[in-house]
């Protein structure tokens, strides 16, 4: 997204008249949304005199801090001693299960205890994938047969870390098309049936989402939130060609905060979601 304000910018700076329309087109297509452009848009037109790319940036900036969530906290392990059960979701492509091990690697550098389960039973490649990102991190995996019920994965990957007095268990779910109500149900049935050993689980329900997808990101978040009602978003893809915008929209249209954001391949590349730092650096 930086590099959309760095382009904005210049165009306005090389402009004698700034064409709002051009600049409202240009605002939405960076992911901000309609309702944000055209806000943005309003308070320029409101200063009643000739706009400079510093005016863009400063209106720009108190719109996405005013719709930005503050940072929300780390996660931290419950009370009781049960595990606290973090279920994963998103469609194929998102980098959902690398977001899975890379999470589970901060919890564990954070100096906790930490289970993944590989619940994408059906596509062969995303078990062997995490199993990968296991044995590199030194985390335990519970992985089910190929084309398994990934609720009962989930269900004996939770007993497992009941028993073991795990603090963490991940459940890295199956990659869905977010139009296909048939596998948006089978979330249900995860979430059911984990709710069986703990009643309160999942305590955290997280959907990550592309940084360079746009719209198409929201339209995936509704129906996820539909499904399962989701506790926030890991924003995946935000080096370099990630805009990064989808966060604000997000926010706006679903009260959706961002927890997480992933910046590269590598596990350290991937931090707690912080609002100053992510506006600056889209700015």
């Amino acid at each position: 997204m930086s590099g959309f304000f760095t382009k904005l910018l210049n165009k306005v700076t090389n402009k004698a008249e700034i064409d709002w329309d051009e600049l409202e087109a240009d605002l939405i297509g960076a992911d901000l949304g309609a309702r944000t452009a055209m806000a943005i848009i309003g308070d320029l037109q409101d200063m009643g005199r000739k706009i400079s790319s510093n005016d863009i940036v400063t209106v720009c900036k108190q719109h996405i801090v005013g719709i930005l969530k503050e940072d929300s906290a780390p996660l931290t392990p419950r009370n009781d001693g049960k595990p606290l059960v973090i279920l994963v979701v998103g469609v194929n492509g998102t980098g959902k299960t690398t977001s899975s091990a890379k999470l589970a690697h901060l919890l564990k550098n954070q100096g906790h205890s930490v289970l993944l389960a590989a619940a994408d039973t059906f596509r062969a490649a995303a078990v062997e994938q995490l199993g990968r990102w296991g044995e590199r991190l030194d985390i335990p995996v519970v992985k089910g047969a190929h084309n398994a019920d990934p609720a009962s994965v989930c269900y004996t990957a939770h007993q497992q870390a009941i028993n073991n007095g795990t603090q963490f268990l991940i459940c890295d779910t199956a990659g869905r098309i977010h139009t296909r109500h048939n596998l948006m149900q089978e979330l249900g049935k995860i979430e059911r049936t984990i709710g069986k050993q703990d009643e309160g689980a999942p305590h955290q329900k997280f959907l990550v989402v592309d940084a360079t997808t746009g719209g198409n990101a929201l339209a995936q978040a509704k129906e996820f939130n539909k499904a399962i009602e989701l506790d926030g978003l890991i924003v995946t893809k935000m080096d370099g060609s990630g805009k990064g915008g989808v966060a604000v929209l997000i926010q706006k249209e679903l009260d959706l905060a961002t927890r997480y954001i992933g910046l590269g391949e590598e596990p350290e590349q991937f931090k707690i979601f912080n609002k100053e730092e992510f506006v600056e650096a889209i700015l």
